[in-house]
């Protein structure tokens, strides 16, 4: 790389990020950027590291996805980038078929991280785009040339290229969207078709082959990273917003190809043409035209197709040598653990500050990332203000606020949907749930158990409360549709996939430890002692054990209806087996007479009964209505991340 190259690297301002860092062009950038700088963050959204980055820093890698806004905030609240390079796509491949997918990362992905630039600031946007945005509209296109989208890819990347122009144009963004033509070179997936080219080649064979008509314009990947490397360094106002075609200019086709590859190798055969079928996007014409980042960013390509098809292959040939291609062995391995803590919170402002201490040494024992998100449920006590000062002096730590108070399951529900770590694990405010257990919940989920929960052996209460407690979760456990454990609170650990799950579904009135339990996966409980509430009086009097237990049980158990049945039919047969005596009894004894005390007995009774079946009827007509009113499970009122208060709506609800 020549000085000009080096300084330009220099020039760009940092921190840098690069979502889609485990693809091709995004990991060859962070490769090249770590070369001469250190404050790079190689983004991917895969629990393990990809094989690409197998030699990036493990305090470079970040994991987000990008569709998840969540996730994304975070990220931007905690690593507050200055240079953003969005280069995370779907659908350029073959392979990548599924519709939502290509949407969903290519445009609500981009609208993701271009509303996260314009909420934090950042300095420069750069967005891999395509060629394929033209469509069929392919031969030496300009920038303002109209697009013929022919493919989903093509319609997204084109809704991309539109969004960048809008928020650069209307939100002052500095955002440029770069249409990349045929990139090609080392990183390349193994089946594009100039590493197929190498692979067959070195074998001297030709892989199976289309159209030799088909035309593309490659481009080095080298010249490519240079490229957004140069509308980065710092990114001027002229290109705000502005689509440049990243392209040689010189329409290359794949006869013109093969004969490349013949040559290099030496290979003395004939092709096969038509060996195998056209692609849908495949082209006769395809080629464009890079004067505008000529003009604009002073770019132009400096590696012809020959010195780069040699390059490609030089690389490829040692990736596919055993003995040369050490440091791609620990594909696979998993990038971090990342644990974050939900705590429900209310009248909890004297617990908070000691939750918070025990939680960090827990985490700090099993040596994990971790991040702690204290759901403050509309508290009337300090709450509020205790927490944003540990929010002030620890950017792990994030704050929710509830425009008012709706109960430790939504509050659970209001973090899990920001939560960002592998696993989630959820606390009351009042430290009955003790942190220190959370080690050995993790030993655990590291052992392959999606849910480690807490069972409670004995707490700290009066008999009489133990034995209700104990009494209502074995008659829950009797009465569900599923085996919910027994003595099992909402203090649990969850793997990402299960919290997942939850969040999922619709219904609103949920009772978590249920839900918990129906969705399955692997699951095991941890027995601990839960101790009294360390500050205050307990806010579960009677009436709301009470609650507890009938939202438990006509969430999860259809036994009360089936009572009804039988007790129906079981009343219908002694009540015909009554008149049948009384006719019997009446002819025997005529002449004896009957009380009003027994007709009234009997009305009182069934009128009871008849009351009994409304109010359970009730109860589930009650909670059919709940759920067809589809209001939001909370509100949040306040949202503060890394000690920066953003959007409180951020995330489903």
């Amino acid at each position: 790389m020549n000085s000009a190259n080096v300084d330009s690297i220099l020039a760009l301002r940092g921190p840098i990020i690069i979502f889609g860092a485990g693809g091709f062009i995004g990991a060859r950038l962070a490769e090249t950027l770590l070369k001469h700088r250190n404050d790079i963050l190689a983004v991917t959204h895969q629990n393990d590291i990809p094989w690409r980055l197998s030699k990036v820093g493990i305090k470079n890698l970040v994991k987000c996805d990008q569709t998840n806004r969540a996730e994304v905030y975070h990220i931007f609240a905690h690593k507050k980038p200055r240079t953003v390079f969005a280069f995370a796509a779907y659908g350029a491949y073959a392979r990548q078929v599924d519709f939502d997918q290509i949407y969903q990362t290519n445009f609500l992905g981009v609208l993701n991280l271009l509303s996260a630039s314009k909420e934090f600031g950042v300095d420069a946007f750069v967005h891999a785009g395509s060629s394929s945005e033209y469509g069929t509209n392919s031969d030496g296109p300009s920038e303002d040339a109209l697009t013929r989208p022919n493919s989903d890819y093509s319609v997204s990347k084109v809704a991309a290229s539109q969004l960048i122009s809008f928020f650069a144009n209307h939100n002052n963004v500095p955002a440029v969207n770069l249409r990349f033509y045929s990139i090609y070179g080392p990183f390349e997936e193994g089946d594009r078709l100039i590493p197929k080219l190498i692979e067959y080649g070195r074998n001297k064979k030709y892989p199976p082959l289309v159209n030799p008509n088909i035309c593309r314009d490659f481009v080095y990947v080298d010249d490519a990273i240079n490229a957004a490397i140069l509308s980065a360094r710092p990114m001027q106002p002229n290109i705000y917003g502005q689509s440049l075609n990243i392209a040689s200019g010189r329409q290359t086709t794949l006869q013109q190809l093969v004969e490349l590859s013949r040559t290099h190798f030496q290979i003395q055969t004939e092709p096969v043409w038509g060996s195998m079928p056209n692609r849908g996007w495949d082209l006769t014409k395809w080629n464009g035209n890079p004067k505008k980042a000529a003009d604009l960013i002073g770019w132009s390509p400096t590696t012809d197709l020959e010195t780069g098809f040699a390059l490609t292959s030089e690389w490829f040939l040692q990736l596919l040598d055993p003995s040369k291609s050490a440091g791609t062995e620990i594909q696979g391995t998993p990038m971090f653990d990342r644990i974050t803590a939900v705590i429900a919170c209310y009248k909890d402002g004297q617990a908070v500050p000691i939750m918070y201490e025990r939680l960090v040494a827990s985490f700090a024992a099993i040596g994990c990332d971790y991040e702690i998100i204290f759901v403050n449920d509309c508290s009337p006590d300090n709450s509020a203000e205790v927490i944003s000062a540990i929010c002030a002096k620890d950017y792990r730590v994030t704050m929710i606020e509830h425009s008012r108070n709706f109960g430790s399951q939504s509050a659970f529900i209001s973090g899990m949907e920001i939560a960002t770590g592998n696993a989630v694990v959820l606390l009351d405010g009042d430290l009955q749930d003790p942190p220190e257990l959370i080690p050995e919940f993790f030993a655990q989920w590291k052992q392959g158990f999606d849910v480690v929960y807490g069972r409670r052996t004995a707490r700290e209460a009066t008999f009489f409360l133990q034995l209700a407690y104990k009494g209502f979760y074995r008659l829950l456990r009797f009465m569900a549709e599923i085996p919910i454990p027994v003595d099992a609170g909402d203090f649990s650990l969850m793997d990402r996939r299960v919290v997942k799950e939850i969040l999922a579904m619709p219904e609103r009135d949920q009772f978590l430890r249920g839900l918990r339990a129906w969705v399955g996966f692997r699951q095991i409980g941890i027995p601990y002692t839960r101790p009294e509430r360390m500050f205050g009086v307990t806010t579960n009097n009677l009436r709301k054990n009470f609650w507890w237990a009938r939202k438990a049980i006509f969430s999860f158990s259809y036994a009360p209806l089936e009572w009804l049945v039988f007790g129906s039919m079981t009343f219908m047969i002694i009540a015909i087996s009554a008149i049948v005596v009384q006719i019997i009894y009446r002819i025997m004894f005529p002449d004896i007479p009957h009380g009003i005390p027994t007709i009234i007995i009997l009305v009182l009774f069934f009128g009871a009964l008849n009351m009994s079946a409304f109010a359970i009827l009730g109860e589930y007509i009650g909670k059919i209505l709940q759920e067809s009113k589809g209001r939001p499970r909370f509100v949040r009122s306040r949202l503060v991340i890394a000690g920066r208060e953003i959007d409180p709506q951020v995330g489903p609800r």
